[in-house]
């Protein structure tokens, strides 16, 4: 998508999907607190009257952001639900979501636990609106891991909620140590061992 505004009269393009995917490294590296509108449009390459223009005010882009991040960076959730069964889709969220937070081309971590981890003063309204994110992922998974036990391939009783919970526990656990340096043979460790908690059925 190409933005055009106006700077002092003069017409001015830019693309507003790669500009938006640079604001979102910004905010990844730096978190929302951390991150000030002169790093967004030095790192956007625009000024500050296009970029209110084109995304509204901090709030407003880092929400997109957010968003962004979710339909590029997080695509392999989509594919992990898509997996035939419970264990496989459980399996394959936490080794995708291992890959995707040791990515050499983006920041280590993710955007949805680094970008609010800061308290200031926003009154904690960022951290609500991400937490909010990651809960509506851990519903998805729910939902998705419901039909699992439906279908058989968990076994009955399965506390399915619980199940989703467990595993957006271990993937955001990995994130903060992603973040710290663990690198990604350490992740997998850890989901070895948290695989072996998955009911199956026998």
């Amino acid at each position: 998508m190409t933005t055009t505004t106006r700077e002092r009269g003069r017409p001015r393009s830019f693309d507003a999907d790669a500009a938006l995917d640079r604001a979102v490294e910004v905010f990844w590296r730096q978190g929302y607190e951390g991150t000030s509108l002169t790093d967004l449009t030095a790192a956007m390459g625009i000024n500050r009257p296009s970029m209110y223009a084109a995304y509204g005010n901090k709030d407003e882009l880092f929400r997109r952001a957010v968003a962004r991040y979710a339909e590029i960076d997080m695509a392999y959730a989509r594919d992990a639900l898509a997996r035939p069964t419970g264990y496989e889709v459980i399996e394959r969220f936490l080794r995708a979501n291992a890959d995707a937070l040791t990515r050499t081309d983006r920041p280590a971590g993710c955007l949805s636990i680094q970008g609010g981890l800061a308290a200031g003063s926003d009154d904690g309204h960022v951290a609500q609106f991400l937490a909010a994110s990651r809960l509506a992922g851990e519903n998805a998974l729910a939902e998705r891991l419901e039909r699992a036990v439906a279908d058989g391939d968990l076994p009955a009783g399965t506390d399915a909620a619980g199940l989703a919970r467990y595993v957006m526990v271990v993937s955001e656990g990995n994130a903060v140590h992603a973040a710290a340096g663990v690198d990604r043979a350490g992740l997998n460790a850890v989901i070895d061992i948290a695989l072996r908690a998955v009911p199956r059925q026998s």
